[in-house]
């Protein structure tokens, strides 16, 4: 087993990791690997030069992986196999999709704060995206730490959200950027979804809230109402103090915890530069959507 050394990058979370080759990775080191993840929420291994099998076979040890909405629409022709996210402007002929093209339209939403797959019934547990290809300036991606977050909630807040359920869906998330050209089958493979707000994240021990751009609503609660709650929590979890930006190079691979972090990706020009990134998204297998009610805590 290879040790691994961890140097946090910023004052709550997010941790850079050394002294190991993502390639030649056994199951003792991931278990070392998950550890530091559970603890520091994001972690940044710089000069990866993986190949998609060996990422493919990396996110592997740490649970069964979900497949991209990509794949559900048939008509739709792919650059990847079907066990990475394309998160790309690239087309399938390796070449960068023109102003109308349907998916780049669709990754518009990924610079909205989210957390992985909250709208599915099994929501993500980690993703893991490397950097094949970066443009000179823009396109960073930025994280937040929603245990911090919720710890620094006054107690009545904290009392206020304890009980409370939203309502995910992909298509609330892509209508807030314009996007709703969604095909039956897509509807039909991606009900929406309830999610508690506030959860026990499992690895640490810690609260932490549950949040995403995915949230529509609130069960029981106006629609005006719940979502003026979901706007103002996501503002406060997002301040600068929670927020880590991570400023990409080629060779990195950067592995987040769905499950306490909200993430976005930043603008760049996407109609001149290249951007290649690859994520592989580790499927949360044993999570129970809406099924933890803290009390205060």
């Amino acid at each position: 087993m290879v040790t691994i050394q961890s140097r946090q990058l910023h004052p709550l979370f997010v941790a850079e990791t050394t002294g190991v080759d993502l390639r030649t990775c056994d199951h003792l080191t991931a278990a070392e690997i998950e550890a530091a993840l559970e603890r520091h929420g994001v972690l940044v291994f710089r000069g990866q030069m993986l190949e998609d099998r060996h990422q493919i076979e990396f996110s592997r040890l740490f649970g069964p992986l979900e497949s991209p909405i990509g794949t559900i629409r048939l008509d739709r022709k792919h650059r990847l196999g079907r066990e990475l996210a394309d998160i790309s402007n690239l087309d399938e002929n390796n070449n960068i999709r023109t102003s109308s093209d349907r998916w780049r339209m669709m990754l518009r939403a990924n610079e909205l704060w989210h957390t992985d797959s909250s709208f599915k019934r099994v929501p993500a547990k980690f993703s893991l995206l490397s950097a094949r290809e970066v443009p000179p300036e823009g396109g960073e991606t930025e994280f937040a730490d929603l245990r911090a977050a919720y710890e620094a909630l006054d107690p009545a807040t904290r009392d206020r959200i304890a009980p409370l359920v939203a309502e995910h869906s992909i298509f609330h998330s892509r209508s807030l950027v314009g996007y709703t050209e969604f095909s039956d089958e897509e509807r039909a493979a991606l009900p929406p979804v309830h999610q508690a707000l506030v959860r026990l994240h499992p690895g640490s021990g810690r609260y932490t809230l549950y949040l995403a751009s995915h949230a529509s609503h609130i069960i029981g609660w106006p629609i005006p109402e719940g979502r003026a709650l979901l706007r103002e929590l996501i503002d406060f979890s997002t301040q600068p103090r929670f927020v880590y930006q991570h400023r990409w190079r080629v060779g990195d691979l950067v592995m987040w915890d769905n499950r306490c972090t909200l993430h976005r990706a930043r603008p760049y020009d996407d109609m001149q530069c290249r951007r290649d990134m690859r994520r592989t998204t580790v499927a949360d297998s044993t999570a129970q959507p809406h099924s933890f009610s803290p009390t205060a805590a």
